[in-house]
């Protein structure tokens, strides 16, 4: 019997690099570093050389913004509002899009096994 995996686990990695962080989200890294600059929540680590680090609270804080930017379409200005005016809020509301983009999936893979 096969069986699906619903959710992947989290990597243990601590630190990302700034292309791995760009390949995930499909963006340019200077795409990174330019958001970095907007939005207060994203701090990677850098090294002494300047090589940026991203942990999994950075790539979490991307992932929203990200959500905002080019799923609702909201500008980075707006994204930046939103996020001041209701933090929770839409921290909650990514969260559910989230979970129901993993279950559509997993019922995906359900229909593609029958």
């Amino acid at each position: 019997m096969n069986t699906v995996a619903f959710k992947a686990p989290k990597s243990e990695k601590l630190y990302f690099s700034i292309s791995e962080v760009a390949e995930k989200f499909n963006l340019a890294p200077s795409a990174l570093r330019f958001w970095e600059k907007e939005f207060d929540s994203i701090k990677p680590f850098k090294n002494k050389k300047g090589n940026r680090f991203y942990t999994q609270e950075d790539i979490d804080h991307l992932a929203v913004i990200n959500h905002l930017v080019k799923e609702r379409g909201l500008t980075l200005k707006g994204a930046k509002a939103k996020i001041k005016e209701n933090k929770e809020g839409v921290d909650h509301n990514y969260e559910i899009v989230q979970k129901l983009q993993e279950i559509k999936q997993y019922l995906i893979e359900i229909k593609e096994i029958l």
